[in-house]
């Protein structure tokens, strides 16, 4: 199976590009992460295989619509 016809499937089956999918199960996992540790950000990124944070932060607030630090402390909040 080629990457294009597995693209093409993938878009055809969920509507998403398999691009999109993959970066919503990182965001999904980063969350847990957030959510269940007190790791630094940059750590956290670097355990989802982000060479740089930077990269990282900016994938999650262009998928949550918010950083990863405020991510934090809307969880601080709801879980205190």
């Amino acid at each position: 199976m080629t990457p294009g016809y597995f693209g093409d499937l993938v878009k055809k089956e969920t509507g998403k590009t398999a691009q999109e999918l993959i970066s919503l199960r990182i965001i999904e996992f980063a969350k847990q992460q957030l959510t269940a540790t007190d790791d630094d950000i940059s750590i956290v990124a670097y355990d989802l295989g982000f060479q740089y944070p930077q990269h990282f932060s900016r994938m999650f607030k262009r998928v949550t619509g918010i950083s990863p630090t405020q991510f934090r402390k809307q969880i601080s909040i709801v879980y205190n």
